[in-house]
């Protein structure tokens, strides 16, 4: 058999427990519990059974089920519904659909854009609050 890394498709299906770090090529669909982190340059897709309380760092990530732990992409994170995401989100591209619950901070940023501060001596203009009296 000769297959190559970057083609080969991993599945781990709602049956499977694990703790540990989970490294793979190519493509990986998730659907069972891990208690440790993903890693990989490849794509991964968690399941709606799938249950991560840890990291991920990947290329691409496609996310479904509970995931407790910080998710960084290279390329894109999607988040489908009913996902449940407690941590915070990094990648160029991010698509979160609607009836997500997320708990985080996220940072995207597709130009890898550093932020600038205001220029010395010029402090933000805060608005005065409006007085109120009597008549």
């Amino acid at each position: 058999m000769n297959t190559t890394p970057s083609n080969s498709k991993n599945v781990l299906n709602s049956d499977v427990e694990l703790k540990g770090t989970l490294k793979f090529s190519g493509e990986m669909t998730f659907d069972g519990k891990l208690d440790g982190d993903i890693v990989s340059d490849g794509s991964l897709n968690l399941g709606d059974n799938a249950v991560v309380k840890g990291g991920i760092n990947v290329n691409t990530v496609v996310m479904r089920g509970k995931i407790n732990g910080n998710v960084t992409a290279k390329e894109k994170i999607e988040i489908k519904a009913k996902t449940e995401l407690f941590g915070d989100i990094r990648a160029p591209k991010l698509v979160i659909e609607e009836g997500v619950t997320f708990v985080g901070k996220s940072e995207v940023n597709p130009n890898k854009i550093a932020p600038t501060p205001p220029p010395p001596g010029e402090a933000p203009k805060i608005p005065e609050p409006a007085k109120v009296g009597r008549l």
